[in-house]
């Protein structure tokens, strides 16, 4: 058994991976109009960076547990590097105008794109392909800065990988 998880180690480390490669990854561009994803700073509706304070329509206090990246509705959302695409995954649950997103891996690396009309749900997408749109924000929450959310499979902070 110890030599086959040898083998496994040095094939891994002839192909150039290693898990702690997934530290360094850093997501290619998620949204058009916006190549260097620009974060969502703070608005009326709260602020765009993980871990920023929120209270819940039952008035608990909780975290944002994801990372908003300035999006317009209706924009193009791409895939930032090459992804398997793995169901649909819903922020809210309540079925409103922008209660959808999907769950993504690659690079080592599991994690959800909320506010996002995926074009599929399942397959496989190179970098820079496109993964869907970018939901109508506005209708829900006027004024707010649009944006997609970035969130981990772990809920561990994002933020590194921008």
């Amino acid at each position: 058994m110890k030599l086959y998880i040898l083998c496994g180690v040095l094939v891994l480390a002839v192909l150039g991976y290693s898990p702690a490669d997934a530290n360094t990854v850093k997501f290619g561009s998620l949204c058009s109009g916006n190549p260097n994803n620009n974060k969502r700073g703070c608005d009326g509706y709260g602020c765009g960076y993980f871990g920023a304070p929120r209270k819940g329509k039952d008035g608990v206090k909780r975290k944002h547990k994801g990372l908003d990246i300035v999006c317009k509705d209706g924009s193009t959302i791409y895939a930032p590097f090459d992804v398997k695409l793995n169901g649909r995954s819903a922020p809210y649950g309540n079925k409103n105008a922008i209660d959808n997103g999907i769950t993504l891996n690659g690079q080592g690396l599991c994690f959800k794109l909320f506010y996002v009309k995926p074009d599929k749900y399942s397959g496989s997408l190179k970098k820079g392909q496109k993964i869907g749109t970018l939901l109508p924000m506005q209708k829900v929450y006027p004024g707010i800065t649009s944006h997609v959310h970035v969130q981990m499979c772990d809920e561990s902070d994002p933020t590194k990988h921008f």
